[in-house]
Parts: structure tokens; sequence; C-alpha cells
């Protein structure tokens, strides 16, 4: 097979590599990471011309020496203790056994109980998780009529496997301690940043640098083992459903980042509050089965029944986050002292409960009423601000740029239709904007962006003005493309209607003609003559129309193209 040449720069320098397109694409990695000197858990991206992100792959796109490709490294491990002579290993050894040791010393819980914790959590879920419990000599009932027939069926599969956590964590493990570069951490704070282009654990780490370049570690006092745990456990409990998952995790808690950033929140609302937003928006969707409200409701699921029909979803997102922080080794709330911790736990409920969209517009007509008079020295005023921007980020894709969006939409059809698929199958009221038969993509979106997206982001903008052209801007331009392309489409319905139609006037004129030659048969006239009407007086002459219908449609000629022909071609045009 022939080889393929291609040519990219690394830190200006002018490099190329020769590989075949069947080289395993390990292989193709390691050719560019020997080229730019990287380590084994650097992670490398790869720029086209345009300054897209493009996969580093056998099938990498060919070029020549004046278009070359951008090879960068945008996190290495950080050497700084190795130039040092420290052995990081042991010093954390020894930090873990001196906070041992200052634990029991102290009369507080010793690790071990923790330890035991830890083993009793992951045995409860072990047994929930598993089917058949044969090693203890019993059998989960999963039969119809159950009490665990409440839930979907499907629901017991939506968890990660264990291969699947395994591999995660043991890559996020090797590369948590590197190091992002300038750009990566500048364009991780803008709306335009392409999610596709990043692997879980490579996610994970981007989550990392949020809190640490909002300096939450420090002024928080979040140690970071702790964060590294709570972040993985948070990826542990996103399922695997079509949008709700956490690739979404990762992009509303990206967007909060970035109208952090954007608008300076942290100088208008202060730490503690941004940290809620940002937590809020991580755990925001945690534990989603893939179906809506209006479906637990309907189904009498179990969440439906545990919270009273009151935001089920909600409630259960707003609880496995606090489940997953009781874990010690995963709490970053621990060392916030009482107040703040209250404070932070109150301020999270409200923010995971406020994108339940059931509560959308009284939420937006609250925070609109207090915008010419808003006072960020009232906490009344700064919860609803925190609620409005969570319900941005959460519905923040059409901000992005079209190629990143577009893919979004696509996934969130799908689970749509996944449950309007199950409401036919199990007899429940069927939402009408899930129904694969009466949604397309552009209607869909134009109704969204125009009547729910729109009014809440120029709300915000009014508020924050910064966040125009970053978000708002962008939302304009994508409700024009989504109105253009539904128009494109009705006026294409329009145009079909319009054949279709016509095609039923041709075929009407044509069965009524050869309704004239079978009455004239009928009768014993020759076919070229009409059948007067009464009173009229026959001419025993046609018109040139006439005779052309005649010549073509006559039943007695040996055309092929005979009358029943002419029916069946204007049968097969008007489908």
């Amino acid at each position: 097979m022939a080889t393929k040449v291609i040519y990219f720069t690394i830190a200006g320098r002018p490099e190329q590599a020769e590989f075949r397109s069947d080289f395993p694409a390990d292989d193709v990695k390691d050719v560019f990471r020997a080229a730019a000197e990287a380590r084994q858990h650097d992670i490398l991206k790869l720029y086209n011309t345009r300054g897209n992100i493009v996969n580093i792959c056998p099938k990498l796109e060919e070029n020549t020496p004046d278009k070359p490709y951008k090879l960068e490294v945008v996190a290495a491990q950080c050497s700084l203790a190795e130039q040092l002579g420290f052995d990081v290993n042991e010093m954390e050894s020894r930090l873990e056994m001196l906070e041992k040791k200052v634990m029991v010393d102290s009369g507080e819980t010793p690790s071990v109980v923790y330890e035991l914790r830890n083993k009793v959590e992951d045995f409860r879920q072990k047994l929930e998780s598993v089917e058949h419990l044969s090693w203890l000599g019993l059998f989960k009932d999963f039969a119809v009529g159950s009490q665990s027939s409440n839930l979907p069926f499907y629901k017991r599969k939506l968890k990660k496997t264990d291969v699947e956590q395994r591999r995660v964590l043991e890559k996020f493990n090797k590369i948590k301690s590197v190091q992002l570069t300038d750009d990566v951490r500048e364009f991780l704070r803008l709306p335009t940043f392409d999610n596709w282009q990043w692997e879980d654990a490579e996610m994970l780490l981007l989550l990392q640098q949020m809190f640490i370049d909002l300096e939450f570690t420090t002024r928080l006092n979040i140690e970071l083992s702790v964060l590294q745990n709570f972040l993985f456990e948070v990826f542990r409990h996103y399922n695997n459903v079509p949008f709700h998952n956490f690739k979404h995790c990762f992009c509303v808690a990206q967007m909060m980042y970035g109208i952090i950033w954007l608008a300076d929140m942290q100088e208008l609302l202060g730490d503690l509050e941004c940290f809620i937003m940002l937590v809020s928006a991580i755990c925001h969707d945690l534990d989603h089965p893939g179906y809506n409200n209006s479906y637990q409701v309907n189904a009498k699921t179990e969440l439906a029944l545990r919270y009273n029909d009151i935001s089920p979803l909600e409630n259960h997102h707003c609880s496995v986050a606090f489940q997953l922080m009781e874990k010690p080794h995963c709490n970053i709330l621990k060392n916030l002292g009482p107040e703040k911790y209250k404070k932070a736990r109150e301020g999270m409920i409200f923010c995971i409960l406020a994108t339940d969209m059931a509560k959308h517009n009284e939420i937006l007509n609250q925070f609109k009423s207090l915008l010419p008079n808003f006072d960020y020295s009232n906490s009344d005023h700064v919860n609803q601000l925190m609620k409005v921007s969570i319900k941005v980020a959460d519905i923040s894709n059409e901000a992005r740029p079209m190629d990143v969006s577009e893919p979004w939409i696509d996934c969130l059809l799908q689970e749509f239709f996944n449950q309007s698929d199950m409401e036919k199958l199990e007899g429940l009221p069927i939402s009408p904007f899930m129904d694969r038969e009466k949604v397309s993509k552009s209607s869909s979106q134009t109704g969204f962006i125009q009547f729910v997206l729109l009014p809440l982001f120029e709300s915000l903008g009014q508020l924050l003005p910064k966040l125009e052209p970053h978000i708002i801007m962008p939302v304009r331009k994508a409700l024009e493309y989504y109105s253009d392309m539904t128009k494109a489409m009705e006026e294409e319905k329009r145009r079909k209607e319009e054949q279709k139609q016509n095609s039923k006037e041709e075929l009407k004129n044509i069965t009524k003609e050869n309704g004239t030659l079978s009455l004239q048969k009928q009768n014993g006239q020759p076919p070229n003559t009409r059948v007067p009407s009464p009173g009229a007086i026959s001419t025993g002459s046609n018109s040139a129309k006439e005779r052309k219908i005649l010549k073509s449609g006559n039943p007695h000629s040996n055309n092929p193209h005979s009358n029943q022909s002419i029916v069946g071609k204007t049968n097969i045009k008007a489908k």
C-alpha cells in the first residue's frame, strides 16, 4: 500500500511524517509524539490551516509543504518536582500517613472507618447493578408486575461498564498533573470551545483546570486529590444516553465557566457564588435516565413517586450530587465551614432545580422584574441571577459555532425520539415535540430559539452587556439560519404538493376522456366522434387536443402506451 506524507510544524520547526493508511492509530500518534519530543502521557493536538483541530489518525488528509499542519503539546507533565529532585509519590505517601496520625490524635474518625464505608458503598452498588446474585443464593425479580417494573427496562443498561470506567480512570491518573498551555486555557474560556475534539479523561483534566484558574482550590481550600476524586465520580454517574451525558455536563460547565470569566462575575458576585454555579453546572444532570419529567410522571416511575411529581429529575440530580459528596474522599465542600457549607448547599439546590424547564417562564419573569433596579447587595436578586445564569449555560448549544452545535441537535432529537417511541409502546401520552413523525430539526430549533432561548439570553445580556457579542449575537444568527432552513423546507413542501395536485388533475382529465371513449364504443359510434349532449349538434370533427388524446388513449390500439400505460405512469408520478 502506498504511503502518505504529512507536513507539519512543531514550535515553528518544519517536520514531516510518513506512514501507510493501514497503520494502527496508536502508531501514527507515536510518530507525531516522537517529532514533538513529547512524553507518553502528554496531550497532542493537530491544527489545520484554518485553525481547527483535526484527528491524528491514519486517515489524516495529505497536504503540501506550503500548507502544513500545526502540532502542539497542549498539556505536558510538569517536571518541576523532578528538576528540584523531589520524589512526589514519596511525599504524597508521607502526607497521607501524617493525615491519618493527625486524625487519630485529634480524636476525629479514623480513616479506616471511611475505608469501610467506601467498601459498603461499593457493595451496595454491586447489589443494585448485578442482575443475578447466585453468589448470595438470591436472584433479582425483574418480572412484569414487580416493583422494579416501574423503571424503564433499559434503565439498568445505562450505567458505564467497569471496563469503560477503568479505562478513563487510568488515563486521567496519567494526565491529571500535566500543565495545559496558555492557548488552551484561553480557548477554554470562550463559547467557541469545541467539546467534540476531547476525550472523557481529557475533559476531566479541563474541568480540574477551571477550578485551578478560578483559584477555588486555594481560596476555598479544596484539596486537589479530593477534587480529582469528585470529578471522576461525577463522570461515573452520568449515564450513556444520547444527550444528557457527561459531554453535556462538560459543555454546560464550560459555558458557565466562560460566562464567569467574560462577565467578571467573581467581582460582581464573589468566589462562593461562582463556585456554586460551576459545581451546579457539573452536577445538574447526574444519573439522567434519558427520559424527561413528563415521562416520569406519566409512567409513575420510582422517581416521580419519591418526589411527588415535583421536578423528579432535578431533585434526583441534586440528591445524587450530595450523595457523592458524602464520601470524604470526594467532598469538595468539607473545608468550607458551617456557614459557607449551608450557603453552598442551598445555592446548589436552587440552581439545579432551576433547570426544570417547567419553571422557565416563572424564573424568567421574576428576573425581568428585577432588571430596572437590580441590586448586587440583595441576596434575592443575586439568587435570581444565579438561576438565570445556569439556565443559559444549560441550553447554550446554539451560542456555539454551527459545526459544534448541530451534532448536539441530532443527539437531543435522538433522545426525544427514544422517549416518544417508548411512550407509544407503553400507551402513554406522547410529547408532540418529541414525535419523530412530526418533528424536524429546523422546525424544532426555530420555535425553541425564538420563544425560549433568545428571550432568556437577551434578559441576561441586559444586565451583563459584555456577553452580547459572545453568546447573544450567535444565537440571533442561529435563529436566522434555522428560519431560512424552515422557509426553504416549507417552499419545497409546497412545491411537491402542487406537483402532486397537478398530477391528480392530469389523471382526472385522462380518466374523463377515457370514459368518453368507452361510452362511444358502447353506443356503436366510431371512436373519432363525440357523443353529443342532449340538444347539441355533433359536427363529426375533433379538436387537435382531442385527436391527440384519442391517438394515445385508444383502447383498441396496439400501441404499448395505451390508456392503461398512461394511467399507470400518472399514478407513479403522483406518488
